[in-house]
């Protein structure tokens, strides 16, 4: 009976607060968490720059002892105002969400230890565990800065795109670090951007050694089962032209591992030895015989 009940409040629960929304806020929690142990234990100590309100909060403590927590909310609350009727309610939400807990973790953390003093080597980590906690807060839909706001402002009052004013503050902010402190700090905080942003990129699209197998040929349908066959991987077969000769052309397409194109280009060869391959990376797949979609 007991049991019974459990189970009768926990679906109660989940029909109250979605269970992807808690997934959502886990993931804002966690990546929180790893970005505060990394500006606490290895970017402070070191005196490394970082980029967005985040990096103008750090800069504000090298230079006055001002905590990174409540600068960072301090910062951010007048772009979220300003965000109001900029940015949609779910990423404006989920913002105020990130910040405010990247306000509390830098808060939990800030009496941890330096993991090191080598600046070099705190540059390459705090780069990788950034990366890690930003790209978990990303796939969680989450954001840490108002800088993001403050982009699209200046992105439909002005010809340049996002990312280009983005890029452009995360510039001024790396020159005003050279101003303030020394050339050296805006250079190791260029190479901690370049390393985040790159786990960023891992973390949200995964470590997936997929090849994408485009193949033209006068054998599409041989080709094609003799893939599902031995790689037992799905086939798509579509129409084509080709441009110069007009002539209708059959193309085979499918997503394999890596380990698995010498067989494919074995089974392409012994079928049609003419035929034309495109071969290329493919950072993620989901689907079947794949990932899957939980956890996207």
């Amino acid at each position: 009976m007991c049991e019974r009940g459990i189970q009768v409040n926990w679906r109660r629960f989940r029909e109250i607060i979605p269970w992807q929304l808690l997934q959502h806020l886990a993931g804002i929690i966690v990546g929180a968490a790893i970005v505060s142990v990394s500006i606490n234990t290895l970017i402070i100590p070191n005196q490394i720059a970082d980029g967005g309100v985040t990096g103008i909060a750090i800069i504000l403590h090298y230079l006055f002892f001002w905590p990174v927590s409540w600068t960072v909310l301090l910062l951010n609350l007048p772009l979220f105002i300003l965000g109001l009727r900029l940015v949609g309610r779910n990423f404006l939400v989920f913002s105020v969400v990130g910040v405010g807990m990247l306000s509390v973790m830098l808060s939990l953390t800030s009496h941890l230890p330096a993991l090191t003093h080598d600046t070099l080597l705190a540059v390459i980590s705090a780069g990788v565990l950034s990366g890690i906690g930003m790209g978990i807060i990303f796939r969680s839909s989450g954001s840490l800065g108002g800088t993001d706001i403050l982009a699209v402002l200046f992105a439909r009052t002005t010809s340049f795109s996002v990312g280009q004013i983005l890029l452009g503050i995360d510039a001024l902010i790396f020159l005003a670090v050279a101003i303030l402190f020394r050339p050296e700090m805006a250079m190791y905080a260029m190479i901690y951007m370049f390393i985040a942003t790159r786990v960023v990129d891992l973390v949200q699209e995964g470590l997936s050694h997929s090849k994408a197998v485009m193949v033209v040929t006068t054998q599409p349908q041989k080709i094609a089962e003799e893939i599902m066959a031995k790689l037992d991987r799905g086939v798509t077969l579509f129409q084509a032209t080709g441009a110069f000769s007009g002539d209708a052309k059959q193309v085979v397409y499918c997503v394999i591992n890596r380990t698995e194109l010498s067989q494919v280009k074995k089974i392409v060869r012994d079928q049609d030895h003419q035929a034309f391959v495109a071969i290329s990376e493919v950072p993620e797949v989901v689907g079947e015989g794949f990932s899957s979609w939980k956890g996207h």
